[in-house]
């Protein structure tokens, strides 16, 4: 069996001498891993960073098997930021949680074009937002999606201020007042009004967080991924040393 299609880098892992398993999110076949034979040479290695565009021919005897990969470099989006470590910071977040919470070999186009489209964000004033903004896309395409439109109890879509831990869906601020402390703050970003200040983007990255957690990735008794953590730190200490702006 064999197949070409083009995939995002999720990750790498050796594998005996030189090799690597490359795990791809491609478009027709979803999250889907092959063995890279010499990956793992200096030659290769920069190729397979996460992120990376690359155009992949995968081959096996038989569908289920591992099979081997031939890659070749579309786009380096990875190298375009080394020296922007809070931005491939995020860049390695979505990838490690792409590459988590995404069952092997199960088509999820919306997820590999979002991925894509917030890579080719990355160098706007709007790219945290987008970062959040992909999480709950995600979220919703594995059938987790968060209700934002209207308000739990009441119904009415104005002074949308939490969403509910339990159930996902929007409470307004002056339904939710006696709960605040049980409930996820809604940052204002996400359903059109108010900025995307460095206080909402951390807001916005607890909300998705809160949910990736328990729907996809404590499912399956993961944590949440370490590149995850680390970008929101980064995150944090960014907007610190900025005083208060996330840095472009």
């Amino acid at each position: 069996m064999d197949w070409t299609d083009d995939g995002i880098v999720l990750s790498t892992r050796p594998h005996g001498e030189g090799s690597l398993v490359l795990s791809l999110l491609t478009v027709d076949r979803g999250r889907h891993a092959g063995l890279v034979r010499g990956g793992g040479s200096g030659r290769q290695r920069g190729m397979f960073q996460p992120g990376n565009l690359v155009r992949a021919s995968w081959r096996a005897r038989l569908a289920e098997h591992l099979g081997n990969y031939s890659c070749e470099l579309l786009q380096a989006h990875a190298a375009a930021y080394l020296e922007d470590p809070l931005k491939l910071s995020a860049l390695a977040s979505a990838c490690a949680v792409a590459d988590g919470a995404l069952a092997e070999r199960e088509p999820h186009p919306a997820v590999y074009e979002g991925l894509l489209a917030l890579i080719g964000l990355l160098d706007s004033a709007v790219w945290a937002a987008a970062y959040v903004k992909w999480e709950t896309g995600l979220l919703a395409d594995l059938g987790f999606g968060l209700d934002l439109s209207r308000c739990a109890a009441t119904g009415l879509n104005d002074d949308l201020a939490y969403v509910s831990p339990r159930t996902g869906r929007a409470v307004s601020l002056s339904a939710g007042e006696p709960y605040r402390d049980r409930l996820l703050r809604l940052p204002g970003f996400l359903i059109g009004r108010g900025d995307d200040t460095p206080e909402e983007i951390l807001h916005g990255l607890d909300l998705t967080g809160f949910f990736l957690d328990r729907h996809v990735f404590g499912l399956n008794h993961k944590p949440l991924p370490a590149a995850r953590i680390r970008f929101i730190d980064r995150l944090r200490q960014s907007a610190t040393i900025s005083g208060g702006g996330v840095t472009e």
